[in-house]
This record gives C-alpha cells, structure tokens and sequence, in this order.
C-alpha cells in the first residue's frame, strides 16, 4: 500500500490583526451545522465571523458569537453551532470577517500537544482506581522562524507577546485541512551565532478549543 502521509511543506499560519468589511446574510438553514448564505462572501474555511442582526425567537443563538467558517462554497458556508428545530431568520444579518496576516519564514512547527485533565471518581465499592476525563487542555503551539525584523506578522506576533493581548490565529496544512484557535503568545525570543541565519522561536498558549475545518 502506497504511503498517505502529507508533506509539510506549504504550510501557512497567520495571526488575526483585524477585521473586514461586514457582508450581509442573506439566509439561514438550521440544524447542525447551521448553513448561512453570504452571496459570493469569499471566506476560506478556517476563518473566523461574527455575527449580528440575525432574527426571530432563538436569534442569541448565534449572535454576538465568533464562528468559524467550515464546508465553505461559494454563496454558503457551515458553522458548528446545533439550530434544529429553533426559529432564526437572516433579517439584517452579517458576518464580519477577521483579517489575518501571514508568518512567514517559519522552519518547524509543533503544537496541540496538551490532555484532558483526570477526575478520581473512585469512592469505597471501588475494586481499583477509578477515573473519567475532565476537560482539554490543548496546550501549545510552538515556531522556529528565521528572523525578519520586516515581516508583518512576526511584528505582529512581537506586538502580542507584549501587550498580553488573545489574538485568534490559523494553521492551513497543504491538504487545505485548517486549525483556527485562540491563545497568547507566551514567548518570541531571537537567536544567532557565527555563520547562522538570525532565528526565532515563538510558543503559544492555546486558550479554548482548536477547531479543524
């Protein structure tokens, strides 16, 4: 059987540095996922939305809450939020995009490499110890980049790092499959030495949940 395994080489990852225009829903189909219409909207899957001025009785739904794109098409795209059997109709809603900006001249990448906490459940029938999983931890994401001083997102990253401040950031692997999540950039330190390219590494906390699309 011929190997299935994906290069990594085409990888992209970009940090969330703003927001676009806001782009009209034009309808909604609900269960789960729940389907939006945005004629022609142009997101990717991976991108996260927020969304606003949707209407009818379950309408806090989905207001106010930042999506992530997935199933895109061209006029329609899939959120992970369960709408079965609720009452929500596009009104005057829109879907703002977030902007990202793209790293470039990363090297390595590593991450998602956190657990599920354990809970002892054991008590005095038990025969042994006893345990369910608590919630996921998805630990880090980690980057060795050769250093640009120029490079808008590594500014970008820098400027995190100092301010404290969650920013969202997207991973897209060259098979199109993307990792959206949230954290803060713990670290982004500069090493060099003789006859070596000027390099950097960068840890993110991951704050929440990694979605794949």
């Amino acid at each position: 059987m011929s190997s299935s395994a994906i290069s990594a080489q085409g990888s992209t990852f970009s940090i969330g540095t703003g927001t676009g225009g806001a782009k009209a829903i034009t309808g909604i189909a609900v269960g789960y996922p729940t389907i939006l219409t945005i004629a022609a909207h142009g997101f990717a899957n991976g991108d996260v939305e927020v969304i606003a001025g949707l209407t009818g009785a379950d309408a806090a739904l989905l207001n106010g809450l930042a999506l992530t794109v997935k199933n895109k098409t061209t006029n329609t795209f899939a959120v992970d939020v369960d709408t079965t059997g609720k009452t929500i109709t596009a009104g005057a809603g829109t879907a703002t995009p977030n902007t990202y900006t793209a790293v470039k001249n990363i090297k390595t990448f590593s991450g998602f490499d956190g657990t599920a906490s354990e809970i002892d459940t054991t008590n005095l029938d038990s025969t042994a110890k006893e345990f369910m999983l608590g919630l996921v931890d998805n630990g880090q994401f980690s980057m060795e980049l050769d250093n640009d001083n120029a490079d808008a997102g590594q500014l970008a990253l820098r400027a995190k790092r100092d301010s404290g401040v969650k920013s969202i950031f997207k991973l897209v692997l060259p098979d199109a499959s993307t990792a959206s999540f949230s954290g803060y950039v713990k670290k982004k330190s500069m090493n060099g030495g003789v006859d070596q390219a000027l390099k950097s590494s960068v840890d993110i906390r991951i704050s929440g949940a990694v979605t794949w699309a």
